[in-house]
């Protein structure tokens, strides 16, 4: 099992362009992967858990992968987090 914490960095927040893009990336991977924020967990394939938990800029969330390429999974995630999802800066 691979855990890591990553902050919410986009002007936006974890909204609904932003969760798109996360469900999609994580969807490449065979790796079960959960995030959490404050106490709440929603999988990484779920748009609207995603955005139910209202991880606003400078947000921390967890991200969890079980299984065949957990660890790639979530250093893509990373990626994708650090990169603002795309967005401009």
């Amino acid at each position: 099992m691979i855990r890591e914490s990553l902050t919410i960095c986009n002007e936006k927040g974890l909204h609904a362009r932003a969760a798109v893009k996360f469900v999609h990336c994580a969807k490449q991977w065979e790796a079960h992967i959960t995030v959490e924020k404050d106490g709440v967990a929603v999988g990484a394939d779920s748009i609207m858990g995603l955005m139910l938990l209202a991880a606003a800029k400078g947000t921390a969330i967890q991200v969890t992968a079980e299984g065949e390429d957990a660890e790639e999974a979530v250093a893509a995630l990373g990626r994708l987090v650090a990169d603002r999802f795309e967005e401009p800066r």
